[in-house]
């Protein structure tokens, strides 16, 4: 029961994938706020999947990789093809967009090959996050959604770009997923768990 959860959060990261699609296929803003609200259902899937497990005192292996893979699909490739979608489509912004992503796929195998070594609570689970998760990257699906909502996509991304008209042209709000890249495969940032 919970990895079939976990599979509707993979279903919901790809479906927000085709959404983006449908949107550069058509320039139908809708689609892109379809591609937001696949990502927040696939949260909802993410949170029930583990607390299935748990109440069914049923977790295992295959469901904790089955639960990192559709996080990254949910959590990391769904948003940057949101970027993407909505014009941070630079060479540079695409490095900066695949480096967040690659993160994420970091965080995620390092977690699961670490989770035992990070200390437990009574109810075993573990007590802190070993840099920021990647469930972290909806500040980004929110902030994209803002700009989707005033329209402030495409040409009229904030902050604009800087060395325009080269070959390392660039977004400046792409920093802000390189640097939250960063703090997910960070070592030393631990931040305790609700």
């Amino acid at each position: 029961m919970a990895d079939f959860i976990t599979l509707l959060n993979g279903f919901s990261g790809f479906y927000s994938i085709i959404s983006c699609l449908r949107y550069t296929l058509t320039g139908q803003s809708h689609y892109v706020q379809r591609a937001h609200f696949f990502i927040l259902l696939g949260l909802f899937f993410d949170f029930f999947d583990g607390r299935v497990a748990r109440l069914r005192n049923k977790s295992s292996l295959m469901g904790q990789e089955l639960d990192s893979l559709a996080d990254l699909v949910s959590f990391g490739v769904s948003p940057a093809t949101i970027a993407f979608a909505i014009g941070f489509q630079t060479t540079v912004d695409v490095l900066l967009l695949a480096f967040w992503v690659l993160c994420g796929l970091t965080r995620l195998a390092r977690f699961n090959i670490s989770v035992n070594n990070i200390p437990k609570d009574k109810h075993g689970k573990s007590q802190y996050f070993e840099g920021l998760p990647i469930p972290s990257n909806l500040f980004w699906v929110a902030v994209m959604a803002f700009l989707v909502y005033k329209d402030w996509i495409h040409e009229q991304l904030p902050f604009g770009t800087i060395f325009q008209d080269t070959a390392f042209e660039f977004h400046i709000v792409t920093i802000g997923f390189f640097l939250q890249g960063c703090a997910e495969i960070s070592k030393s940032l631990k931040i305790p768990k609700p």
